[in-house]
């Protein structure tokens, strides 16, 4: 008989991976609500789990909502990568993904609202949307197409933009999102040293379809 492979996952780690997983999606929709004072008992049922494997995984809710914050993020960000796998601009992979997030306060609120729940910690975060940021703009700064003296300074400036034109969008349902977006992005890309031409040049490429196609957290489903 065929011995089971030891890189394997046990029953009782797939176990702990599905409790851990239901947590963080329970944890992702209360967030999404605006609901970040729900008690803990709330949630636990909410992912159909008991009180004592709540702490088996997290030591308070708000390490639960960092994780579940910072899961969506992660999966969103991969999701951008899959769009931009073929783009030998990293510039354009920059707008791009941009743009897309722009269009995601409109599209998909749910997002929108834990981007804008975890705001501009995410420019301090080398995780998800804000990593793959900060390497687009260090690979266009290499290839010579932005001009960036202080990364750090540049990402703050770019999550803000973000997050403000995000409540904007959410606050102004009238307003045309995709024009407003767009219009944003050829700003960040003056204020990164695109030259005008090349920034409203940029901002004018077809977008690909906005699916998402990612796993929930940690596969589950």
């Amino acid at each position: 008989m065929a011995q089971r492979s030891t890189d394997a996952p046990s029953r009782q780690e797939r176990r702990k991976a599905r409790t851990r997983a239901a947590l963080m999606q329970a944890a992702q929709s209360v967030i999404a609500a605006g609901r970040l004072n729900a008690p803990i008992l709330e949630i636990t049922q909410a992912a159909d789990v008991g009180m004592g494997s709540f702490y088996n995984h997290f030591d308070s809710r708000e390490q639960l909502f960092q994780a579940a914050l910072e899961d969506a993020l992660e999966r969103h960000a991969i999701r951008f990568d899959e769009l931009s796998a073929g783009l030998d601009d990293p510039a354009h992979a920059f707008a791009q993904s941009f743009r897309l997030t722009g269009r995601i306060h409109r599209r998909e609120p749910a997002l929108s609202q834990l981007m804008l729940t975890y705001g501009l910690a995410m420019a301090a975060v080398d995780k998800g949307l804000a990593r793959r940021a900060r390497r687009d703009i260090d690979h266009a700064v290499r290839a010579g197409r932005f001009s960036v003296r202080d990364t750090d300074l540049a990402m703050v400036m770019v999550v803000g933009a973000g997050l403000c034109l995000g409540r904007l969008l959410r606050d102004q349902p009238e307003r045309d999102s995709d024009a407003s977006t767009d219009h944003v992005a050829q700003v960040v890309l003056r204020m990164l040293g695109m030259p005008d031409n090349d920034a409203s040049e940029i901002c004018q490429y077809p977008l690909p379809c906005l699916v998402d196609r990612t796993p929930h957290p940690e596969g589950h489903s």
